[in-house]
C-alpha cells in the first residue's frame, strides 16, 4: 500500500528557470530526503518512484525534482554550476515546504554526485546528511576516485547505498573511499546489484526486493542521524 500520493510543486532555480518536482509526505513523516534523478531518466522513472513509496511506507517524505536539462526534454546534463543550483533550489523549497521536518539530501547517481558538490562548496540549507544510490565513481571501465576528492570537504555524515556488480564504482575503491572517509561514511552493500539495483534471477531476490532492502537501510540511517 503506497503511503501517500506525490502532489505536483514547482521550484524556481533562477530568474529564468523553474523546474517540476514531486512531493510525497506520509501522514507520519519524520524526514524528508531531497531526491535528484540520474542523468539518464527523470523524476517520474519507476525506480525514482518506487523508491520513494517505500520510503513513505517508513515515514520518510520525500521531494524529487527535475534537472533544469531534463525538464527542457534534452539529453545533455546541465553544467555542475547549473545542477548545483537546481539541488540548492530543491532544497530551499523542501525547508519552506516542510519546515518541521529534517532534511537530508542526495539521489541516484549523477543526482548524488550534484548534490555532494553543491555541499562541499557551501553547505546546504538544513541539511543533516547525504544519501548516495549509486554513487558514481567513475565511467564505466575506468577505475578512478577522481570524482570523489570533494567529498572529503563534506563535513555532515553520508550514506553510500551501492551495488556490488555497479560498473560505475569499482569495489575496491568505493570501499576505500568509505574508509577514508571515516565516521562520515557509512557504506551498505548489495550483492549482485548493479548501478541500477537490478539484480539476475541466480540472485535469489527481485528488483523489488531490493528496492524494499534500500528503503530499510536508508529510514534505519536517517533515524539516527535526525535523533542525534
Amino acid at each position: 500500500m503506497v503511503a501517500s500520493t506525490p502532489q505536483p510543486v514547482t521550484i524556481k532555480v533562477d530568474d529564468a528557470q523553474r523546474v517540476s518536482g514531486l512531493l510525497q509526505v506520509p501522514a507520519n513523516a519524520y524526514a524528508c530526503y531531497v531526491l535528484a534523478h540520474g542523468a539518464g531518466a527523470g523524476m517520474a522513472h519507476p525506480f525514482m518512484q518506487n523508491i520513494a513509496d517505500a520510503l513513505a511506507e517508513h515515514g520518510v517524505a520525500t521531494l524529487r525534482y527535475q534537472f533544469p536539462y531534463m525538464e527542457k526534454g534534452s539529453k545533455r546534463p546541465d553544467s555542475p554550476k547549473l545542477a548545483q543550483a537546481a539541488v540548492r533550489a530543491a532544497v530551499t523549497e523542501a525547508a519552506r515546504l516542510l519546515p518541521e521536518l529534517p532534511t537530508v539530501a542526495g539521489g541516484k547517481s549523477f543526482g548524488g554526485r550534484m548534490t555532494s558538490q553543491a555541499q562541499a562548496a557551501s553547505p546546504l540549507t538544513k541539511v543533516r546528511g547525504l544519501i548516495f544510490l549509486g554513487f558514481p565513481l567513475h565511467p564505466a571501465g575506468h577505475p578512478s576516485d577522481e570524482r570523489a576528492k570533494h567529498l572529503t570537504d563534506v563535513q555532515i555524515p553520508m550514506l553510500f547505498l551501492q551495488g556490488t556488480r555497479d560498473e560505475l564504482a569499482d569495489l575496491r575503491l568505493i570501499q576505500a573511499l568509505a574508509e577514508r572517509l571515516g565516521a562520515r561514511a557509512t557504506l551498505e552493500q548489495y550483492a549482485d546489484a548493479d548501478h541500477s539495483f537490478h539484480v539476475p534471477k541466480r540472485s535469489g531476490r527481485t528488483d523489488a526486493q531490493v528496492i524494499v532492502s534500500l528503503a530499510g537501510a536508508l529510514a534505519g540511517w536517517l533515524g539516527k542521524i535526525v535523533n542525534q
